[in-house]
């Protein structure tokens, strides 16, 4: 008896550790992913002179999903193809977490799961750790 109560008891902080632990990992490989497209943009934009795909008919990179982050990459571009935004909005175990880059490389947070943050989110970086 008293093993099944130990065993119940490491469950019992196991399980929330470990979930806490897949979903940091799949935030920090959405804000990688993201980091990654604006460096493949940023190229895009030194051989073309512009973010849009050819014709001016949305980003030069098209959206995507992600299986393994559980996140889904959609960009817009503004200014007649001089700018842009991609956003990764999470879903799954990652539902709630959505994050922003843009061609100046500001990194947002736009919103994180509940219970993540008790703060307001901050304008210039990515939060993939609960309590940041």
């Amino acid at each position: 008896m008293v093993v099944l109560a130990i065993v119940g008891l490491l469950a019992a902080v196991a399980i929330p550790s470990w979930g806490d632990h897949v979903t940091r990992t799949q935030a920090s490989a959405a804000t990688g992913l993201l980091k990654e497209v604006r460096s493949r943009m940023e190229q895009r934009y030194a051989d073309n002179r512009s973010y849009a795909a050819p014709g001016g008919a949305g980003c030069a990179i098209p959206d995507f999903l992600d299986p393994d982050s559980g996140f889904a990459f959609a960009c817009a571009t503004a200014a007649a193809g001089q700018a842009y935004t991609w956003t990764a909005t999470g879903s799954g175990r990652a539902a709630g977490f959505v994050y922003r880059i843009d061609e100046a490389g500001m990194e947002a947070t736009v919103s994180v799961a509940t219970g993540w943050t008790s703060t307001t989110m901050p304008a210039t970086r990515f939060i993939v750790k609960r309590g940041s």
